[in-house]
């Protein structure tokens, strides 16, 4: 049972990120493309770590934790430059 609810989420995490491209690619502003990016490396990091429990590998955990902490300080470098401080 918890596995066909997990294979559900996943499929939620890939419809989603479908939708979180085409708003990357359509946007208008940088500010929204920004904030695009940032909700796909979100959802992918989660999908690792959906991989993770599927494959019984706790070293994708490690990984979604290290792509979650670069993806933080990528996100407050871009914040930083777009507000003209860097």
């Amino acid at each position: 049972m918890v596995n066909i609810i997990l294979q559900i989420a996943g499929g939620i995490m890939l419809l989603s990120i479908i939708l979180s491209m085409y708003r990357f690619f359509k946007a208008e502003s940088l500010v929204d493309r920004v904030i695009a990016f940032d909700v796909m490396t979100i959802i992918s990091i989660s999908l690792i770590a959906l991989i993770a429990h599927f494959t019984g590998r706790t070293i994708y955990i490690d990984v979604a934790i290290i792509y979650g902490l670069l993806s933080f300080l990528g996100i407050i470098i871009i914040a930083r430059y777009l507000e003209k401080s860097l």
